[in-house]
């Protein structure tokens, strides 16, 4: 999903600036100059932008804090965070101004005096919302962290994801690797979608034939009894006619032995990398 900026026409050339170098850095922006065309109903496609944003960046100035269009902006965002419980709305203090009550606790990014230091500051915050490449997930009683590549060699991909799962309290972690390996269909369709689309898509397509193969698989559905690693060899079909995949899943424990059993869910895994991916891509 694109990182949505909130500003007051007034900023109008900071606002360029900024979007400029935030794209020059790959990060996908939303900017209403850019969007809307002519006829376009202003009401509904900011409301959708924001509501499909991955952030909104709230450009701060004596005129923002007074627009009334800007505070709708705002308090969407501030909504969003009190629902979805993380970090939406990332401010930008561009001038000293009335800073609004609900953001003053928050860190902000400061281009008062330096445009680069700000942007910087920018740059880190969105990397963590705007990476589909690695990310972590974070639930009440554990988190995971996940990144994915891929390797080329004489013309031959292979894509590798690997997972850590940390639980709350658990003195132990799960390390899950997959490693798939496109048959030449395949292979010849990725190397065009990396050449054509760059790495993301060329990865997203592969773990999007893997995910309609797991589906709700019980089968990869590992049990961790001992240091031992679970090995799954698994065959699949890809998204266009010919395309096969080869793959190995493998599962084991890190750390100290509670012996108890550990079940995990390798679907449930790959399902929300794709799910990520698909939201920072901007996909279906």
């Amino acid at each position: 999903m694109p990182i949505f900026i909130s500003y007051s026409h007034a900023n109008r050339e900071f606002v360029d600036d900024l979007a400029g170098q935030l794209v020059r850095e790959k990060v996908h922006v939303w900017l209403d100059r850019w969007e809307l065309s002519l006829g376009d109903s202003l009401i509904d496609k900011v409301q959708s932008a924001v509501e499909g944003a991955s952030a909104l960046l709230v450009v701060l100035s004596k005129a923002s804090v007074e627009s009334e269009w800007c505070k709708k902006e705002l308090t969407a965002g501030l909504f969003r965070e009190l629902d979805e419980k993380r970090v939406v709305v990332v401010p930008i203090l561009l001038e000293d101004c009335a800073m609004p009550m609900f953001l003053r606790d928050k860190f902000y990014a400061d281009f008062r005096t330096d445009f680069d230091a700000g942007l910087r500051t920018v740059l880190a915050g969105v990397a963590k919302i705007s990476n589909e490449s690695l990310a972590r997930a974070v639930n009440a009683d554990n988190h995971t962290d996940w990144s994915i590549r891929h390797g080329e060699r004489d013309g031959q991909i292979a894509i590798f994801l690997t997972f850590v799962q940390q639980d709350k309290d658990q003195p132990y972690t799960v390390l899950t690797e997959i490693a798939l390996l496109p048959n030449p269909v395949a292979n010849k369709r990725l190397l065009e979608l990396l050449k054509e689309q760059g790495k993301a898509k060329m990865r997203f397509a592969a773990i999007e034939a893997l995910v309609t193969y797991l589906g709700g698989r019980e089968d990869l559905r590992p049990v961790l009894d001992d240091e031992e690693e679970q090995v799954r060899q698994i065959e699949f079909k890809g998204t266009a006619e010919g395309e096969n995949y080869e793959g190995r899943i493998g599962v084991r424990r890190l750390g100290q032995d509670t012996a108890r059993d550990i079940l995990t869910n390798v679907s449930g895994l790959v399902r929300s990398t794709y799910e990520q991916m698909k939201s920072v891509l901007s996909v279906g």
